[in-house]
Protein backbone atom coordinates (compact mmCIF):
# COMPACT_ATOMS: atom_id res chain seq x y z
CA UNK A 1 0.00 0.00 0.00
CA UNK A 2 1.56 3.25 -0.84
CA UNK A 3 2.36 6.01 1.90
CA UNK A 4 1.84 9.65 1.77
CA UNK A 5 3.30 11.99 4.56
CA UNK A 6 0.59 15.01 5.28
CA UNK A 7 2.38 18.04 6.28
CA UNK A 8 0.31 20.85 7.82
CA UNK A 9 0.20 23.35 11.02
CA UNK A 10 -3.50 22.70 11.94
CA UNK A 11 -4.08 19.35 13.59
CA UNK A 12 -7.96 19.12 12.32
CA UNK A 13 -6.79 19.63 9.22
CA UNK A 14 -4.11 17.21 9.55
CA UNK A 15 -6.78 14.74 10.88
CA UNK A 16 -9.41 15.69 7.72
CA UNK A 17 -7.06 15.45 5.27
CA UNK A 18 -5.48 11.75 6.47
CA UNK A 19 -9.03 10.55 6.59
CA UNK A 20 -9.58 11.35 3.18
CA UNK A 21 -6.55 10.15 2.07
CA UNK A 22 -6.77 6.82 4.02
CA UNK A 23 -10.14 6.32 2.49
CA UNK A 24 -8.40 6.86 -0.92
CA UNK A 25 -6.70 3.32 0.21
CA UNK A 26 -3.49 4.90 1.22
CA UNK A 27 -1.72 4.90 4.04
CA UNK A 28 -0.77 8.20 5.99
CA UNK A 29 1.98 9.75 7.72
CA UNK A 30 0.78 12.70 9.19
CA UNK A 31 3.60 15.23 10.59
CA UNK A 32 2.00 18.21 12.61
CA UNK A 33 4.38 21.36 11.07
CA UNK A 34 5.03 23.13 14.33
CA UNK A 35 8.45 24.63 13.95
CA UNK A 36 11.88 23.98 12.09
CA UNK A 37 12.94 21.92 11.51
CA UNK A 38 10.22 19.31 10.75
CA UNK A 39 10.24 16.12 13.16
CA UNK A 40 10.14 14.32 9.87
CA UNK A 41 10.43 10.39 10.38
CA UNK A 42 12.78 9.64 8.24
CA UNK A 43 12.74 5.50 9.19
CA UNK A 44 9.20 5.58 6.89
CA UNK A 45 9.29 4.68 3.31
CA UNK A 46 7.07 7.73 1.42
CA UNK A 47 6.02 7.25 -1.87
CA UNK A 48 4.42 10.69 -1.98
CA UNK A 49 4.22 13.93 0.49
CA UNK A 50 1.21 16.12 0.67
CA UNK A 51 2.25 19.61 1.60
CA UNK A 52 0.05 22.72 3.21
CA UNK A 53 1.39 25.53 1.84
CA UNK A 54 0.36 27.94 4.34
CA UNK A 55 2.00 26.84 7.24
CA UNK A 56 2.72 28.56 11.08
CA UNK A 57 4.84 32.00 11.13
CA UNK A 58 8.18 29.79 11.94
CA UNK A 59 7.52 27.95 8.82
CA UNK A 60 7.77 28.25 4.97
CA UNK A 61 6.39 26.28 2.41
CA UNK A 62 9.84 26.06 0.21
CA UNK A 63 12.03 25.03 3.74
CA UNK A 64 9.61 22.43 4.45
CA UNK A 65 9.69 21.17 1.01
CA UNK A 66 13.32 21.27 0.62
CA UNK A 67 13.23 19.64 3.99
CA UNK A 68 11.10 16.58 2.49
CA UNK A 69 12.89 16.55 -0.89
CA UNK A 70 16.38 16.01 0.80
CA UNK A 71 14.55 12.97 3.23
CA UNK A 72 12.34 11.73 0.77
CA UNK A 73 14.10 12.31 -2.92
CA UNK A 74 12.34 10.08 -5.15
CA UNK A 75 8.48 11.74 -3.62
CA UNK A 76 6.92 13.62 -5.07
CA UNK A 77 5.70 16.75 -3.49
CA UNK A 78 1.69 17.76 -3.64
CA UNK A 79 1.10 21.25 -2.68
CA UNK A 80 -2.34 21.69 -1.25
CA UNK A 81 -3.84 25.28 -0.87
CA UNK A 82 -6.80 27.19 -1.10
CA UNK A 83 -5.04 29.62 -3.39
CA UNK A 84 -6.40 28.95 -7.69
CA UNK A 85 -2.75 28.07 -8.78
CA UNK A 86 0.28 27.25 -7.54
CA UNK A 87 1.87 29.86 -5.65
CA UNK A 88 5.25 31.20 -7.43
CA UNK A 89 7.76 30.15 -5.08
CA UNK A 90 6.77 26.45 -4.76
CA UNK A 91 7.06 25.47 -8.42
CA UNK A 92 10.77 24.52 -7.98
CA UNK A 93 9.88 22.15 -5.15
CA UNK A 94 6.32 20.66 -6.24
CA UNK A 95 5.32 18.27 -8.38
CA UNK A 96 1.51 19.51 -8.64
CA UNK A 97 -0.90 21.50 -6.92
CA UNK A 98 -4.31 20.37 -5.25
CA UNK A 99 -6.63 23.04 -4.07
CA UNK A 100 -8.28 22.70 -0.57
CA UNK A 101 -12.11 21.19 -0.92
CA UNK A 102 -12.10 19.06 -3.27
CA UNK A 103 -11.39 15.72 -2.25
CA UNK A 104 -11.98 13.85 -5.36
CA UNK A 105 -9.68 15.81 -6.97
CA UNK A 106 -6.84 15.07 -4.56
CA UNK A 107 -7.42 11.37 -4.85
CA UNK A 108 -7.73 11.59 -8.32
CA UNK A 109 -4.01 13.61 -8.34
CA UNK A 110 -2.88 10.91 -5.86
CA UNK A 111 -3.98 8.37 -7.78
CA UNK A 112 -2.26 9.45 -10.95
CA UNK A 113 1.23 9.19 -9.16
CA UNK A 114 0.81 6.28 -7.23
CA UNK A 115 -1.86 4.05 -9.06
CA UNK A 116 -1.25 5.33 -12.60
CA UNK A 117 -2.72 1.87 -14.12
CA UNK A 118 -6.02 2.43 -11.78
CA UNK A 119 -6.13 5.95 -13.39
CA UNK A 120 -5.38 4.76 -16.83
CA UNK A 121 -8.82 2.25 -16.83
CA UNK A 122 -11.12 4.74 -15.25
CA UNK A 123 -10.03 7.04 -18.35
CA UNK A 124 -10.36 3.79 -20.84
CA UNK A 125 -13.98 2.80 -19.43
CA UNK A 126 -16.30 3.71 -22.07
CA UNK A 127 -18.82 6.27 -21.38
CA UNK A 128 -22.56 5.39 -20.51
Amino acid sequence: MPTVLIVDDDPSHLKIYSWIVERGGYRTVPVLAWAQPLAIPENESIDLALLDYRLGESLSAPDVAKQVRSAFPAAPILILSDMMYMPEEMAEHATAFVRKGNPEQLLQTLDSFLKPDRVQSKSSEPAA
